[in-house]
C-alpha cells in the first residue's frame, strides 16, 4: 500500500486534522472549483453548502473553468456557476472524515476552519471505444486526489 503525503507542510498537529480522498472518480475541474469555494469556510458552513449543491439549491461559482457555463442566481464575484453533484458528494465524504479525525484528536468541531483544500490529478484509466470497420479509439479517464486540512481557530 502506498504512503500518501500531503502538499501542505508545517502544521501544528495538536490544532489540525487532515483527510484525503485518493483516486476519486470525479471531474478534476469540478473538484478544483469546489475546493476553491470551500477553502477558508468554517466546517458547518462548508457541509451546509455542499448539501445545498447536491440538492441543486446553491450553485458553485466557476471562476476558471467557465466556458459554456450558464449564469446562476445568487453568485457573488462570479457570473458563471454549476452544480457539481458528484464532486460535492465525494468532497463531503472526505470532509466528514476530516471531522471524525478532529473529534478523535479531541478538537472542538464548532471552531474548525478549512485552511487547505486541494484537488490534484491522479492516474488515468484507459478504455476503448469501438468504431467502424473493426477499429477502436482509446478513451482516458483521469481520477482525482482531494486533500483537506482543518484547523481549530482561537476564540475571539
Amino acid at each position: 500500500m502506498p504512503k500518501w503525503g500531503y502538499s501542505v507542510t508545517d502544521l501544528n498537529p495538536e490544532k489540525t486534522a487532515k483527510a484525503s480522498g485518493r483516486d476519486l472518480k470525479v471531474s478534476l475541474k469540478n473538484a478544483k472549483e469546489v475546493c476553491r469555494t470551500i477553502k477558508g469556510m468554517k466546517l458547518d458552513e462548508a457541509k451546509n453548502l455542499l448539501r445545498q449543491v447536491i440538492i441543486k439549491k446553491t450553485a458553485i461559482p466557476f471562476r476558471r473553468y467557465k466556458k459554456k457555463a450558464g449564469h446562476r442566481r445568487g453568485l457573488q464575484k462570479a457570473y458563471a456557476g454549476k452544480y457539481p453533484i458528484r464532486a460535492s458528494k465525494s468532497i463531503l465524504r472526505v470532509l466528514e472524515g476530516a471531522e471524525a479525525n478532529a473529534e478523535f484528536k479531541g478538537l472542538d468541531t464548532e471552531r474548525l476552519r478549512i485552511i487547505h483544500a486541494a484537488a490534484t490529478p491522479s492516474r488515468k484509466l484507459r478504455d476503448f471505444i469501438p468504431r467502424a470497420f473493426g477499429t477502436m479509439t482509446p478513451y482516458f479517464d483521469t481520477l482525482t486526489h482531494v486533500e483537506l486540512v482543518l484547523e481549530q481557530i482561537e476564540e475571539a
